[in-house]
């Protein structure tokens, strides 16, 4: 398959050795990828096989019968699983009406005795293993196309870090993926659980503004020194925040405490009153602590935070313009018509200018924040997904939380929230209350501008539809920021641009 690269061997002592593998190629396998699996009779296909599809499924009890006599097991996981064993096929034109082609469609195929499909398979996604008996063990060899043994490479350079960590034991899960080209495992073993962040820095898109692409405009993090440095910050100030065990820096790996899964919302997703109001007093309790935009690493480096200027600002909220306005009138905006809603925004930002600035970790709401009921006070609220973090505005964060992008806060127990952090921030006689809440109705307009935006692209470009339900939501909060009479500007554009905040 690849005559350039030599296949990678890995022997295996033991059958624990050989489920450690199944999970770990269940960490590497996405929609499209085949693995065919060759050996012998006792060879050990069947319990890699079964620890594969377990590890793909989260439950290592589930039932994973052999295939041999239906051909066939199809597992509904986080993405389809065929597990199909050829043995008993007579004749490749019997493969036409098990339909492998369209299993690989969103989907993962493995395949025991594949020889007979060797024709079929395809070339630039088929995963070959072999597995070979060697005294006491086996050696399982595997030859892959680049992009698959890319992917298996960097869990081997994982499984290299756990072992130089004292993880030699631990059982490895997917947990969570995201759009920034991080992805976590659940790693597991005698200790206890944690989570690892495995970070690969994403490709760099397209330049759309003075040399810039939009991920260096509104400085996203690229890599993993960021979160490191705010991690450190909101530790050393008495913040919950996940404990980092273990890092390798150049590699984009950290291993890090699991903080648990209870979170501020209730079973059905709406939101919990009493962890909203721990919430807002973290919140306060941050913005009355210095930050001074330079974090000093443990190995002696500097990390400068980045600036939440008026580039960021405005680029983000061209999204609306990018994305929502083509959306609802079936046609792209002139560009008369972005200039005004830019110039808007000009007139906006220079409001900002005495605005209480500090860190602003950029996505303080339910997703990121996990509940610690054994603990007091704001101890009980655990900081995840901060490595965006900025200086800017401090009202923003305040913005994140009470007008919570996926979850409806009543305009009702939006006042509570703000009553609670004001009555906090009072106490704190350098606190101008009028200019931040000037600012948090311009960040709360600045933010559900961008998230219009958001939806639609997740919907038109990405093919997640689901996402526009929180739409309406989003303009209700618009419409309550745009209440405050110094954004009436931006009120009349959403006017003069055929857009009605309130059927939105």
């Amino acid at each position: 398959m690849n005559e350039t690269v030599p296949p990678i061997s890995i022997f295996l002592a033991d059958e624990a050795e050989t489920i450690r593998l199944g999970e770990e190629l269940a960490l590497t396998v996405q929609p499209g990828d085949c693995i065919a699996l060759i050996g012998d009779l006792g060879a050990g296909k069947s319990t890699l096989a079964r620890a594969l599809i377990r590890a793909i499924a989260g439950d290592q009890y589930l039932e994973v019968p052999s295939p041999t006599f239906t051909i066939v097991q199809s597992y509904d996981l986080r993405f389809p699983v065929a597990h199909l064993d050829l043995y008993r096929l007579s004749d490749a034109s019997e493969l036409d009406e098990l339909g492998i082609d369209e299993m690989l469609t969103d989907g993962v195929c493995l395949i025991e005795w594949p020889e007979m499909a060797a024709n079929v398979l395809p070339n630039d996604s088929t995963i070959t293993l072999r597995l070979t008996h060697q005294s006491e063990g086996r050696v399982a060899t595997i030859d892959a196309p680049p992009r698959q043994r890319a992917r298996f490479e960097r869990v081997l350079a994982i499984r290299d870090f756990l072992d130089q960590n004292g993880k030699q034991n631990a059982s490895r899960q997917y947990f969570s993926g995201d759009a920034a080209y991080r992805t976590y495992e659940l790693v597991s073993d005698i200790k206890g659980q944690s989570l690892l962040m495995d970070w690969q820095p994403p490709p760099k898109g397209p330049v759309i503004k003075d040399g810039k692409t939009y991920a260096e405009i509104v400085h996203l993090a690229r890599e993993v020194t960021p979160f490191v440095a705010i991690d450190n910050y909101l530790s050393a100030n008495g913040f919950s925040v996940p404990a980092i065990l273990a890092q390798d820096l150049e590699r984009g790996i950290l291993l890090l405490e699991d903080m648990g899964r209870d979170g501020v919302l209730d079973a059905e997703g709406n939101p919990i009153e009493e962890r909203y109001l721990a919430s807002v007093a973290c919140l306060a309790a941050l913005h009355d602590a210095y930050a001074s935009g330079d974090i000093t690493l443990t190995n002696g480096t500097t990390y400068q935070v980045p600036r939440f200027d008026a580039d960021a600002m405005k680029i983000e909220t061209s999204l609306l313009l990018d994305w929502y306005l083509p959306y609802i009138h079936d046609a792209e905006i002139d560009n008369s018509e972005r200039q005004g809603f830019f110039a808007v925004w000009d007139q906006l930002i220079e409001k900002l200018d005495n605005a209480e600035t500090g860190l602003l970790l950029r996505d303080f709401h339910s997703p990121n924040i996990i509940w610690q009921p054994e603990k007091t006070g704001t101890d009980r609220v655990g900081i995840i997904d901060f490595q965006d973090a900025m200086i800017g505005p401090k009202a923003y964060d305040l913005a994140s939380i009470i007008q919570d992008a996926r979850v409806t806060i009543s305009p009702d127990m939006q006042a509570r929230l703000m009553a609670h952090y004001l009555g906090i921030r009072r106490n704190n006689p350098a606190f101008n209350e009028a200019s931040f809440l000037r600012a948090f109705a311009i960040m709360a307009a600045q933010r559900n501008c961008k998230l219009a935006g958001i939806w639609v692209r997740l919907m038109k470009r990405d093919g997640k539809p689901h996402y526009m339900k929180h739409m309406p939501r989003t303009f209700a909060y618009l419409g309550s920021a745009l209440e405050h009479p110094d954004l009436d500007i931006l009120r009349y554009w959403f006017e003069r641009a055929g857009i009605d905040i309130h059927k939105e």
